[in-house]
């Protein structure tokens, strides 16, 4: 069967490249080709069910500072299509979208099936063809088209874009191609770790910073203590950013972490020589300091050596240095990681190198493009993701048509 465009993937840029490239010219003829029984099956499960679309950023060098890899890439084709241009296609399509205050961006449904609805009804609306238990065995060019072999049969197009996250198969197919494609390994994990100061705590919040012993790798923000080990936006920025470096350490490392982000052990060693002068008989255990969580106060108190009933006056040198030690300085052990909620990013693709951003098309062939995660392109969490999607997938779509 002949089509004027194929898009390899039904994810979230395969649909949206499709339906902006219908809506550009009506006349062609073109097919979303997903080798699953269900299309869009990422955009399901992501912000845990209600699809975190974007992120309120607005100024594009900001936005592409929250990509460890396409940074640069980024910058010229956020000033083409970004955060408000996505919030204005979606309400165009009558999906309504709220930003929260951490800056994320969902649908006022809080459901991930609005923006599923959506991309269903426009493809339905716009005649494309969405084909479903199609795995792609093989594609290359002939004659100036693009062959495509699927487990449903063969096609052909004019032009082809490759939307496919990370599918090893359509990388070992890219490659077979002469395209350069990076390994993939995970972008977005939180961290394993079984240590007894942490055990009880699971659900407390504190703001901390993070840094990865014998690393320059550093994050601050909210840490979260979980049942298995630490998450939250201080450890995925972190997980993000030291993707490649952590896998080579095989996931097994050691972290420390400052409870109080930006006081240094010295500062405060002062401040809790002063709290012993000024409170002598208050209990150390029972009351909490520096706005900490009550329970991680305690745990850190314990583990410094100073027990339950020990008041001020009583603690000595050695006790009062290792409270502020494990304040600011707490050595953790990393043991392993998990995937974070439900979601699953990962650093790898299409080298860079290879891509004309200006209109996401491969160097290496014409009319062959690619968006989404199936270049070397990952993002921190938040909704960036999501954004280089739409965004690659637009630009292209334009090119497509033009």
């Amino acid at each position: 069967m002949n089509y004027d465009l194929i898009v390899i993937g039904g994810g979230a840029a395969g649909f949206f490249t499709a339906i902006n490239v219908a809506e550009n010219d009506t006349n062609l003829k073109i097919a979303i080709l997903e080798r699953g029984k269900e299309v869009l099956s990422k955009v399901r499960v992501s912000g845990g069910g209600r699809c975190n679309v974007t992120h309120a950023e607005f100024i594009p060098n900001e936005l592409s500072k929250n990509y460890p890899r396409g940074e640069k890439e980024l910058k010229g084709p956020f000033h083409t299509f970004m955060t408000g241009d996505t919030m204005e296609w979606f309400d165009r399509r009558g999906v309504a979208l709220k930003i929260e205050d951490d800056g994320r961006i969902f649908p006022v449904s809080d459901s991930s099936e609005t923006i599923i609805d959506c991309f269903l009804s426009e493809t339905s609306r716009l005649g494309i063809d969405v084909l479903t238990s199609h795995s792609v065995k093989n594609f290359y060019t002939q004659n100036s088209q693009w062959k495509v072999e699927t487990s449903q049969g063969d096609f052909t197009t004019t032009k082809l874009m490759i939307a496919t996250g990370s599918n090893p198969k359509v990388w070992k197919l890219l490659s077979e191609q002469g395209h350069d494609t990076i390994a993939a390994v995970p972008s977005l994990f939180t961290f394993n770790i079984k240590d007894t100061r942490i055990r009880d705590l699971p659900g407390v919040v504190t703001n901390a910073s993070v840094r990865v012993m014998n690393s320059k790798l550093f994050s601050e923000g909210p840490l979260l203590i979980t049942h298995w080990g630490m998450s939250g936006p201080a450890i995925l920025k972190l997980s993000a950013w030291g993707a490649i470096e952590l896998n080579a350490f095989e996931y097994t490392f050691k972290i420390k972490v400052n409870w109080l982000q930006h006081y240094t052990t010295q500062e405060i060693l002062e401040a809790l020589k002063e709290l012993k002068n000024k409170n002598p008989k208050q209990h150390v255990y029972k009351y909490t300091q520096f706005e900490l969580p009550k329970r991680l106060w305690q745990s850190l108190v314990l583990a410094s050596g100073i027990k339950k009933d020990t008041r001020w006056a009583d603690t000595n040198k050695v006790q009062l240095h290792s409270l502020s030690e494990q304040l600011t300085q707490g050595v953790f052990e990393v043991h392993g990681k998990s995937t974070f909620k439900e979601e699953f990013v990962t650093a790898g693709g299409v080298n860079l190198k290879e891509v004309n951003f200006k209109t996401f098309e491969s160097k290496k062939y014409q009319n062959l493009y690619f968006a989404g995660e199936v270049l070397n392109i990952d993002a921190i969490t938040g909704g960036f993701n999501f954004q280089n999607a739409w965004t690659g997938a637009f630009i292209a779509a334009q090119a497509i048509t033009s």
